[in-house]
């Protein structure tokens, strides 16, 4: 086996990491790599907060490297040397996952031999859920868990991501069912359990990022796939800004999804981690001038030249493009390479989803998004949009240039009313008075209100020289 082959095995290259544990590391290493570069490299890994087995890398290398134990001696190890500062409730939730971490050595939810189903299986450990405020680290805490935890079974997504690819799993396999005949009635299938057993052959671990309930579709079928899952030996830790029985608040018929929440709090302890400081705010060295006011002077002019500049070290011309996402055309005005010049109606005035912003954040490392207004109630399905979008870019680290109506913090307020003629359609649609429909989630925009807040975190992040640096994909080789 050669040493590539060795490293591809210890680092799963196509993991997907938030920004703030992310590292690039594809570039690290190559077979040409000196021991002693390695050495060096290994150890800049580990330093920088994201390590998969770097320990065991160097020893298969012959390379002997002080790496780390687990994910809290890693933690450890950036409080000492100032990479990290030090708190006591991001090390009391590590203290916890570096235990889970111990116990799932060696676990797996496959049967190892024909035999196994003649011998109780060994008992899936709990998993968890971790909630608390924006930008107190929870992301960071969930990663550096998961680098350490030694199975390649093991998967790490946007909780979006992750209900996108569940509804496509249960559409294929009720597309690969036979046609109804002809005068007579077709079978009832239920796909779900058949797409938690795909799911859990994958995966014995899911770690899930923003885990949040927003979608009707998605709340009425959570709890028996996730009942499929646990049954099927899968573990899951979880990050949110909500408490488990906060999920899904106000939602439409909420009292069929409340059932989930038991499921959930049955298989994962629930941890709190909220310090009260917004790591993504605090002082950093700013990439520059990143948001912009419209009431700025020739404010359109200096965007144009800021997208010049970029579109000048493209290997392309300013053109249209036309995605392709699942048999769909999603049309932007003005592109040139990995650099996309995009307005707000554009991206959020459209019916666009997830799926869309996720193809845009696999193609381009940098967006500008010009005209954004201010969000009232009577925008909420706008505002909904620009939190996916803005969730999908900060996830693969694309970068962002903004032109908006007000300064971030006042982008979305709660002012309006539901005198909208889409809501008044859908309280006719659901036999709602208005009366009823001002406390559900749908019409009030409490949910929104409450993802906007790690909007602002995030995209207050995205405007910083570190996070700038890591989006440029110019300086990355394309694996």
């Amino acid at each position: 086996m050669t040493f590539e082959t060795k490293m591809a095995a210890c680092i799963p290259l196509s993991v997907k990491m938030s920004p703030s544990a992310s590292l690039g590391f594809r570039c690290l290493f190559k077979e040409q790599y000196s021991s002693k570069r390695l050495l060096k490299s290994l150890t800049e890994l580990c330093r920088r907060g994201y390590s998969v087995k770097a320990q065991q890398a160097a020893e298969e290398s012959g390379v002997s490297a002080a790496g780390f134990s687990g994910p809290l001696d890693h933690y450890n190890g950036l409080i000492r040397d100032g990479t990290l500062r030090e708190d006591e409730h991001q090390k009391a939730v590590l203290q916890t996952l570096d235990q889970l971490h111990k116990r799932l050595r060696g676990y797996s939810n496959t049967p190892t031999s024909i035999f196994s189903k003649f011998f109780t299986k060994p008992k899936p450990p709990k998993g968890y859920y971790i909630f608390g405020d924006v930008g107190t680290g929870k992301t960071m805490v969930m990663d550096m868990f998961y680098s350490y935890v030694e199975t390649e079974k093991k998967k790490r997504v946007h909780f979006h991501g992750f209900m996108l690819d569940v509804h496509k799993r249960i559409h294929r396999l009720k597309q690969s069912m036979p046609k109804r005949k002809a005068g007579k009635m077709a079978k009832a299938y239920d796909p779900i359990a058949p797409v938690a057993e795909e799911i859990s052959e994958e995966a014995c671990l899911l770690c899930f990022d923003e885990f949040q309930v927003t979608d009707i579709a998605d709340a009425m079928i959570l709890k028996q796939l996730f009942e499929n899952l646990f049954m099927k030996g899968v573990v899951v830790v979880a990050t949110s800004n909500r408490p488990p029985e906060d999920l899904y608040k106000n939602g439409l018929q909420r009292v069929n999804f409340v059932p989930f929440i038991a499921v959930l709090q049955k298989y994962c302890h629930t941890l709190r981690l909220d310090s009260g400081i917004d790591y993504r705010r605090r002082n950093r060295p700013s990439a520059g001038k990143l948001f912009f006011l419209s009431s700025e002077p020739d404010v359109e002019a200096t965007l144009d030249k800021m997208f010049d500049e970029l579109a000048f070290k493209q290997n392309d011309i300013t053109r249209p493009r036309v995605l392709n996402v699942l048999n769909r055309k999603v049309r932007l005005n003005k592109a040139c390479g990995t650099i996309a010049d995009c307005t707000f109606e554009e991206l959020c005035d459209r019916p666009l989803g997830a799926s869309d912003y996720l193809e845009m954040s696999r193609l381009f490392d940098t967006i500008f998004i010009r005209h954004i207004p201010q969000l009232t109630l009577n925008k909420k399905t706008q505002a909904r949009r620009l939190i996916t979008l803005v969730d999908a870019l900060y996830d693969h680290k694309v970068r962002v240039v903004i032109l908006a109506d007000r300064p971030l913090e006042d982008v979305f307020i709660l002012d309006g009313d539901l005198g909208h003629d889409e809501s008044h359609i859908l309280m006719d649609d659901l036999g709602l008075k208005r009366d009823e429909a001002s406390s559900l989630a749908i019409f009030s925009g409490e949910e929104e209100r409450f993802a906007f807040q790690r909007t602002v975190s995030r995209l207050t992040e995205m405007q910083t020289e570190e996070y700038w640096l890591e989006g440029d994909r110019s300086l990355k080789p394309q694996v």
